[in-house]
């Protein structure tokens, strides 16, 4: 079971609710987001892109624009290499599409998950030597491809690195014999990360699709190129999407490019994101992050996994809506399928832990040799989210073992695989992700020393639920429902909002949807007021729970109306509108 806790923080909540406009219970959750200064807040709740950082405090971009600018000048051949995910499809079409409005003659790579694998490397080189490119503009990747940017530097390409991963490091002791992390640059002409040691960029957690967006900023400030400006809009979008889908926390400037590109992508002048809004019902809809993390970007990303990641460009880049239909049609068959192969892969995971005994492993690795191993990250995402450990997914790829992790709160991925690097023939990422290349017969030795070397303990496993207020159900109203709409983009780093009350009396249930896998509770307050709590989570695990605590048949009793059973659950307030009619809604998140 979680481990529950009530955030405690000071501040002076009542004069933050008369400076700003709202409730004291709103100023508490704001506080729980770490706010402390007057001016945060006014950002956070009132923020616009006016707020957001110049593009010019990224280190070197005031060397990559003028690069850019004499490529343009020159007519040398442009070429941008991006990645297979959202993140670097998004990146590309920002940059080949500014490219293009500024005259240069610029096209896209973008690497073969299966055959090119993540990034640049010597082939990508070489055919961009055949094809008389003179610049290549990365996009998120690049950061970690120093052999391969010195190939082209040698071939006479110039290279831009533009990126937000981890740059690599090796310890090294200083002449006071103190132990210092030493950052391996590649040799580009530009290096464009906000990840640097040099770098004074005052906010890191960017994606490489909004990095590439600043870069798009600069060029239009630069030239004061009109048709540069207005495309600024529909590029917008993109960063918003590639954020979301890059899972990068939704706060300072990040909360206000997605904020601000949620509002343009409804009613978005991209034919290809038309066109995928179409296939999967949501176009008109109000769009949230669920929509972009979840619809939208699983069908971007189907194709890197499954195909060819360049269906994906192409889709964006659709000239006739004819065009952009058949290519979202597509997308939304391959990602239909992936989600089949994701669960099958789920299953062998599972499998696979039972088998190996891996569950005091603090690190787990997982090898599937059989799963495709463009769906590694899934899994591994699937299944850390059910064990609350780091987890690994390899699979046998054409050249050796390929893999991708994901990481929980307090443990550093990247890190940690540095510490261990001597079993990786590439590897990369950030704090809460990373990808791998390695060969098969190291895995077991792998699994021991990161395990050994982890310095996680039992606790750090024990998911924390993170209470914003005690709230009875009887004090939550429509008002502060639609209060908490001025939280929203609501995602990583700005969790919704919960609340706790005690010993709500569950009378009984309805098991609802067409698979019957949500639940409608009806419970009775304290207060001896009876309302209707809504569940969405494993209702497979909430009869086990009151099996366990109530005794045999209890589950049976609550969905036949028999139910008395006192549970204390921490929930969500919202708002929920159906057949034109608005009602409060309560969400049950955790239960005990």
């Amino acid at each position: 079971m979680e481990k529950w806790y009530v955030a405690a923080k000071k501040a002076d909540f009542e004069k933050w609710a008369r400076q700003f406009h709202i409730s004291p219970v709103l100023a508490r959750i704001l506080r729980n987001r770490e706010m402390t200064e007057e001016s945060q807040i006014q950002q956070f709740l009132y923020g616009t892109l006016e707020d957001c950082h110049s593009p010019w405090l990224l280190k070197d971009m005031d060397k990559a624009v003028e690069l850019i600018l004499q490529a343009v000048d020159e007519q040398t051949f442009i070429r941008v290499i991006g990645d297979y995910d959202v993140d670097g499809i998004c990146s590309s079409y920002i940059l080949t599409r500014g490219l293009q409005i500024l005259g240069a003659r610029a096209d896209t790579a973008i690497p073969h998950r299966i055959h090119d694998g993540y990034g640049l490397n010597h082939h990508l080189i070489e055919e961009a030597k055949q094809d008389g490119v003179g610049l290549i503009v990365t996009c998120d990747n690049g950061i970690a491809a120093a052999s391969q940017i010195a190939l082209a530097q040698s071939l006479g390409i110039r290279v831009i690195v533009t990126d937000h991963h981890e740059v690599p490091f090796v310890r090294e002791r200083n002449a006071d014999g103190e132990e210092v992390r030493k950052e391996i640059l590649p040799p580009a002409l530009a290096v464009v990360d906000p990840k640097r040691a040099e770098c004074t960029y005052p906010y890191t957690g960017i994606c490489g699709g909004v990095v590439a967006y600043k870069l798009m900023e600069a060029l239009a400030e630069k030239t004061g190129n009109g048709m540069l400006r207005e495309a600024m809009e529909e590029m917008l979008e993109f960063a918003a999407l590639s954020t979301v889908c890059d899972v990068m926390e939704l706060k300072e400037e990040n909360r206000v490019l997605v904020k601000e590109g949620l509002k343009r992508l409804k009613n978005t002048g991209n034919r290809g994101l038309r066109a995928l809004m179409e296939v999967n019902g949501i176009e008109g809809k109000k769009l949230s992050v669920y929509h972009l993390g979840f619809v939208i970007g699983p069908c971007l990303n189907a194709t890197g996994r499954l195909d060819t990641a360049k269906r994906a460009l192409e889709l964006l880049q659709s000239k006739s809506q004819v065009e952009a239909m058949s290519a979202a049609r597509e997308l939304k068959e391959l990602n239909d399928s992936r989600k089949n192969l994701t669960q099958m892969g789920v299953e062998k995971a599972e499998e696979c832990i039972r088998e190996c005994h891996m569950e005091e492993d603090k690190v787990m690795i997982v090898f599937l040799p059989d799963v495709h191993e463009s769906l590694a990250g899934i899994i591994a995402g699937r299944v850390r989210e059910r064990h609350g450990h780091p987890v690994f997914v390899l699979t046998r790829g054409q050249e050796g073992v390929k893999g991708s992790g994901r990481s929980i709160e307090g443990y550093h991925m990247y890190e940690a695989m540095t510490e261990v690097r001597q079993y990786f023939t590439r590897f990369g990422g950030h704090a809460m992700a990373a990808g791998l290349s390695m060969k098969e017969e190291d895995i077991e030795d792998l699994r021991r020393e990161i395990n050994e070397k982890c310095m996680l303990c039992r606790e750090d496993f024990i998911p924390k639920v993170h209470i914003d207020v005690p709230m009875p159900l009887e004090y939550a109203s429509q008002a502060l429902a639609e209060e908490l709409e001025l939280l929203e983009p609501f995602g990583v780093g700005n969790p919704k909002p919960l609340f706790a009350q005690k010993e709500l009396m569950f009378l009984s249930g309805v098991r609802m949807g067409a698979k019957k896998n949500f639940a409608r509770f009806r419970v009775r307050t304290p207060e001896g007021n009876i309302k209707q709590l809504v569940y969405f989570g494993d209702l497979e695990k909430f009869g086990s729970f009151l099996e366990e605590k109530f005794g045999p048949d209890s589950e049976t009793a609550l969905y036949e109306g028999r139910g008395r059973y006192p549970v204390s659950v921490v929930y969500q307030l919202g708002r929920n509108t159906y057949q034109g009619r608005t009602e409060l809604q309560y969400v049950m998140q955790y239960y005990c």
